[in-house]
């Protein structure tokens, strides 16, 4: 959930300052951590309960609450969100106006692809 918070953040943020308006709205930005919010708490409440985690010793107050190894994974997954977002955003951008049929979109960078979508 953090890896998307992080990710929801920067392209906000980028966004507003390149794009001089956010591509992901504040309700946008609420229903994420609203679905976020939802897988995690499945997962913590699909999760067999065991009689180990109450014989366990308490952790260290020193120790940190991400080891080393989830702070990587976390920048990693969030660096390949962020990559595969500013590809949509930058690159493919708004192929469509609101309110037109995909086969009636003006060309873009993915125009050749048109095929595979329409009847064309």
């Amino acid at each position: 959930q953090l890896t998307v918070n992080i990710t929801a953040i920067v392209v906000a943020c980028v966004g507003a300052a390149v794009l001089t308006q956010s591509p992901l709205t504040a309700i946008q930005m609420l229903w994420v951590n609203l679905i976020m919010d939802s897988f995690a708490s499945l997962a913590l409440a699909t999760e067999d309960p065991n009689e180990s985690l109450l014989s366990r010793p308490p952790y260290s107050r020193e120790r940190g609450v991400l080891s080393k190894t989830m702070s990587k994974n976390m920048i990693l997954h969030a660096l390949w969100q962020l990559l595969v977002l500013s590809v949509l955003i930058f690159v493919v951008g708004d192929v469509c106006q609101p309110g037109q049929d995909l086969c009636d979109c003006k060309p873009g960078p993915l125009s050749e692809l048109r095929g595979y979508f329409g009847s064309h």
